[in-house]
């Protein structure tokens, strides 16, 4: 951000400063008015053959400034000031007129005081104190020539040089003060109208954010409605569970379930991406699946289809321009009746713990993608597994195991996920899954998710 911004506001900074001066300057008159009468006390101390004389010019020049605040709306700021600041400058002069050497060198310094209370509140242009300075300087010339029997030597270096000095300097202090004053609104102004901008700004980011939000969410409910219900799941395994965490509001994972006469197929899927992308790739995913499902009830041959038809949807053997996503996924067809479970994989495996037993079995995955870089001839094995009544078997992404959190912030890990599910064996499958789903929000403790979580366990 240049410079030239801050300095050149489009607010008007006069009006600004007019302000803090009216402020500034009520408060010095408001304080003339009150001390300028109280000093006719020095006076009878320092010279007592005048202090009548002196009481009046001092509350004349006080009734001035009492009317110059009863008229403050009426003139200018610089006007209001000029009542009490040349009055008691005059005042001065007058009264150093009929003073002798001793009395002369007491008030340079209540002259001294009314210069550098000048250099410290007073707040205008430097051509106004240059006025009173010079107004000042023939008002004491004046009087001093018509009252007073000193020679301007004795004047001179009892006192005046030294009130002269004093007074130069306050003129400079008031112009270095107004300089800065006026420096600090321009750059004040103008920080608030970048601040207004900014404000703009980021209502319509936070407008455009919402309504993105808005339409993620609404594309949410696209995706969940593409997902199989969960009533039919548990229709077809009553101890079963689907835990479902998407790390964004759309899910590159996704759950699949279909039912025929003789088999049961149920799979967990995890795309390339989360978020928006992920979720793109798991309607299509889900849409070539159900396609391959339909085609084949093998579940190698299954796997097969589902790779030509990512390939197909998204032209990945056309050119090199195209995109490589794809998934890794396992798929299960169950035969209920006779416990026997038909697994393929690419890249995500099928684990089994079977009834009363402490250690994981586990099913390899092909090592090979769906989509993506995987050859249109790729084969995934087909694994036939027999279980008996009680035996539980897991199918899942990589995202639970991959979170971080716990003390020292790092990954759940496949071996701490295996562990979790042999001792979670005696539970039900419904509190199976409250326990994972508590696992994993303990073990994150507000450390954010980084990929979308998809855990199924069916007990047979």
């Amino acid at each position: 951000m240049s410079h030239s911004n801050i300095a050149t506001p489009t607010v008007n900074w006069q009006s600004e400063m007019k302000r803090i001066a009216t402020k500034h300057n009520v408060i010095v008159c408001w304080v003339a008015v009150v001390l300028n009468p109280i000093w006719f006390i020095a006076d009878y101390f320092t010279i007592s053959n005048y202090w009548i004389i002196f009481l009046k010019v001092r509350l004349l020049v006080t009734a001035l400034t009492l009317l110059a605040l009863v008229l403050r709306k009426k003139i200018s700021t610089e006007l209001l000031l000029l009542f009490p600041v040349l009055g008691i400058s005059i005042q001065n002069a007058f009264m150093w007129s009929v003073m002798d050497i001793s009395q002369l060198q007491q008030h340079a310094f209540a002259y001294i005081a009314l210069f550098i209370g000048a250099g410290m509140l007073l707040l205008w242009k430097p051509l106004w104190s240059i006025m009173v300075l010079l107004v000042s300087f023939l008002a004491n010339v004046l009087f001093l020539k018509a009252n007073s029997a000193l020679s301007a030597q004795e004047i001179l270096i009892n006192g005046g040089m030294l009130v002269a000095t004093v007074a130069i300097i306050s003129v400079v202090l008031i112009h270095s003060r107004y300089t800065l004053t006026k420096k600090e609104i321009i750059a004040r102004m103008a920080l608030a109208e970048l601040n207004k901008e900014l404000e703009i700004k980021n209502n319509i980011i936070v407008e455009k954010n919402k309504d993105i939000t808005d339409s993620i969410n609404y594309a949410k409910r696209i995706q969940y409605a593409m997902l199989p219900h969960r009533k039919d799941i548990l229709a077809a395994f009553p101890n079963s569970f689907v835990l479902f965490m998407p790390k964004d509001i759309v899910s590159g994972d996704f759950y699949f379930f279909h039912k025929n006469d003789k088999s049961v197929f149920i799979a967990s899927a995890d795309c390339t991406g989360h978020g928006v992308p992920g979720a793109f790739m798991s309607m299509i995913g889900s849409e070539r699946l159900t396609d391959a499902v339909q085609a084949s009830s093998n579940t190698s041959e299954i796997l097969s289809l589902l790779n030509n038809g990512i390939k197909t949807s998204l032209k990945q053997s056309e050119n090199e321009n195209s995109t490589w996503d794809g998934m890794d996924i396992a798929i299960c067809s169950v035969d209920i009746v006779n416990r026997i479970v038909k697994y393929a994989g690419a890249n995500r495996p099928l684990w089994i713990i079977r009834k009363g037993q402490t250690e994981v079995e586990e099913i390899k995955a092909t090592k090979k993608a769906i989509g993506g870089y995987t050859e249109d001839s790729q084969h995934f094995d087909t694994h036939e597994i027999k279980l008996q009544q009680g035996d539980t078997f897991y199918l899942f992404t990589d995202g639970y195991a991959d979170t971080f959190g716990g003390e020292k912030s790092k990954k759940v890990t496949t071996k701490r996920f295996k562990q979790l599910l042999i001792d979670i064996q005696s539970m039900t499958m419904k509190e199976q899954a409250k326990h994972l789903d508590g696992f994993i929000e303990n073990w994150k403790a507000g450390i954010e998710q980084v990929d979308d979580i998809l855990v199924i366990g069916i007990r047979l």
